[in-house]
């Protein structure tokens, strides 16, 4: 008799077919991922790009037009507010700027502890304990509940407001760019708080970012989205390794390098030079590869290898230069 194969469990997130639209303007387009318990998926693009829609739409800040998104098989686009509540303890957002996401008229132990009241979660007396063990768990003293805002750091600004989020114990958190106005030493403390977080409380990350340089440290999977479509997907070793669409060796090529100066050879166009085009592929205006097909057809993500996917019409020759 066969062995039987190990059944795979069901993701904690799923996104298919997501449209998403202010107006006219197609912020999303056909996104659709899934997410497990305790895995990082890196969310990579530029400015635009519809990477923090996306946050706040998983989040239930933003309406969706069409497809669906799934949080531990529960539905969540058309939810009442009353059926959202339970599910904002499970999921939390940690803002890109900590200096605007933290109330100046609070000090830290009043911002920290504003979740446990919302959601009820503990009596009163308790809850300067709880401040205090938060505090801690993202590297600061207890003492630090009696300052202000203004008194902070950028780095003790997003470490409050990381502790603000686990207030609530949430299974899933939603990274919107959460050290891109950081100094860059920061940036890899930060980083390095939410690998260990992530390993001592088994929380999944959407970790969403400029460029691929700021989640190598900390990414299982990379997704690139470019004008509202995820244009790759693939482990994050294969992708750095052989990224297939021109767009995401655009980003690769653009990222900080220990060799300043030294690019790989046949570097693709930079990101920026040109916005995204009308129909067909968006990217092909930019595209050293693009040929007539790519103005007349949107590429269909297909998949390349073992959880490598891409959306090109030219995807072997993307990794061939």
């Amino acid at each position: 008799m066969a062995e039987a194969l190990p059944r795979r469990s069901p993701p904690l997130l799923e996104v298919r077919d997501l449209d998403v639209r202010y107006g006219e303007v197609r912020a999303l387009a056909g996104v659709a991922f899934e997410l497990a318990r305790g895995e990082t998926l890196a969310l990579v693009g530029e400015s635009g790009s519809g990477k923090s829609t996306l946050a706040r739409t998983l989040a239930g800040l933003l309406p969706a037009r069409g497809g669906s998104v799934r949080f531990d098989g529960v539905p969540l686009l058309r939810l009442r507010a009353r059926a959202w509540r339970p599910l904002r303890r499970r999921i939390q957002l940690v803002f890109q700027d900590p200096a605007a996401s933290l109330d100046p008229r609070l000090r830290v132990g009043a911002i920290v502890a504003e979740p446990l009241a919302i959601h009820r979660m503990l009596p009163r007396a308790a809850r300067s304990a709880r401040v205090a063990e938060l505090l801690g768990q993202v590297g600061l003293v207890p003492a630090f509940a009696e300052r202000w805002p203004h008194q902070l750091s950028g780095g003790e600004r997003q470490r409050v407001g990381i502790a603000r989020a686990l207030a609530t114990e949430p299974e899933l958190l939603l990274l919107d760019e959460p050290v891109s106005s950081l100094d860059v030493s920061v940036q890899a403390q930060i980083l390095n708080l939410l690998a260990e977080l992530r390993e001592r409380k088994g929380l999944a990350y959407l970790l969403i970012a400029h460029h691929l340089g700021v989640v190598r440290q900390l990414a299982d999977r990379v997704a690139v989205l470019f004008a509202g479509r995820l244009v790759e997907e693939a482990p994050a070793e294969r992708l750095f390794a052989a990224p297939l669409h021109p767009y995401t060796r655009a980003l690769l090529a653009a990222a900080p390098r220990a060799e300043p100066g030294r690019l790989p050879a046949s570097v693709p166009a930079a990101a920026g030079e040109a916005p995204p085009a009308q129909g067909g592929c968006a990217y092909r205006s930019r595209c050293p590869l693009a040929v007539a097909r790519c103005a007349e057809e949107i590429p269909t993500r297909m998949a390349r290898a073992p959880g490598h996917a891409v959306a090109c019409h030219r995807a072997g020759e993307a990794s061939a230069g």
